[in-house]
């Protein structure tokens, strides 16, 4: 891996000096544009709207543009004046338990190298931020761009999270959420049911990108100039007769895809011997602080993004 960027964790009156490197890869397989008939490269040329002329790449400027279409142009020199407090640090701002944190704000992971001094106190950061099961929410400036992040321990070493601003996660606003839609008892027990039968410890290795394995195939079997076969297609299912049907006969499916023994918790055999429970609320309540005491936070494996 290569580093992407150098600066230090700002601890209190503790400076760590550290390297950073992105944590995840696109595994996608990448395209070219190309002429159909000869394989030629498709180029794009910067032309300005105004005098039809192509301009260099040392003579293009950022615009915003207001309402009115007047455009503001700024410069480099105008970014360069801009205050970033945190450029080349990480400002350790408070800590929180992992739980507290939603994860829609995550937006990009990074893996933090200590320099060669800096390695004794990373490694002290390191442990006393494990042993408390919470994490370090931090500020840092990547690209001229200020953000909130977290910083946690994966495997040894501190990762860096980027997160959203709260005004950048979207509000979700849709008509069925203000409708009165009523959840019968026997269809929540059932589908707590479907729940309990696919249960199971979460392994990412299990899983697998078929659509681009299938797509190298393609590709591979262009370049040895093999006959392309094209998959059969699965036949659709019927839907079912009623959403508890449905739940009846995902459990049982559940339940022979994994030999007839459930994936982890014992699934009730059927609804009247499934717990009693009390019909959901439409809205969401967030619990209060000041309410039971936290279970520790337990470490988390996010999925490549």
């Amino acid at each position: 891996m290569r580093s992407i960027w150098k600066g230090a964790i700002s601890f209190g009156l503790v400076t760590i000096p550290v390297k950073l490197y992105s944590a995840t890869e696109q595994r996608d397989v990448s395209f070219h544009q190309v002429h159909r008939e000869d394989g030629g490269r498709i180029k794009y040329k910067r032309v300005c709207t105004v005098d039809g002329e192509e301009v260099p790449y040392s003579d293009i400027a950022k615009g915003y543009e207001l309402p009115s279409g007047e455009m503001v142009i700024l410069t480099d020199e105008d970014f360069a004046d801009l205050p970033l407090s945190t450029s080349r640090r990480i400002d350790v701002l408070q800590f929180v338990e992992e739980s507290e944190v939603d994860p829609i704000y995550f937006a990009k992971s990074y893996y933090l190298e200590p320099d060669a001094q800096g390695a004794k106190p990373y490694v002290l950061l390191r442990d006393a931020l494990e042993n408390s099961d919470q994490v370090a929410i931090v500020k840092v400036a990547l690209r001229q761009r200020e953000s909130l992040a977290t910083l946690r321990v994966r495997d040894g070493v501190f990762v860096l999270e980027t997160m959203l601003w709260p005004d950048e996660v979207r509000r979700p606003d849709f008509p069925f959420l203000d409708e009165d839609i009523e959840v019968r008892k026997q269809e929540l027990s059932m589908a707590s049911s479907l729940i309990d039968s696919m249960a199971g410890d979460f392994d990412p290795t299990e899983y697998k990108d078929a659509y681009r394995e299938a797509l190298q195939s393609v590709i591979d079997a262009k370049v040895e100039g093999r006959e392309v076969t094209r998959p059969s297609e699965e036949a659709e299912e019927e839907p079912a007769a009623d959403l508890l049907s449905a739940l009846r006969a995902s459990v049982e499916a559940a339940k022979k895809s994994r030999g007839g023994g459930g994936g982890g918790k014992a699934a009730a055999s059927s609804s009247e011997k499934a717990p009693e429970k009390k019909p959901a609320s439409r809205s969401r309540k967030t619990a209060s602080k000041s309410g039971g005491k936290k279970e520790p936070a337990k470490s988390r494996t996010r999925k490549s993004a």
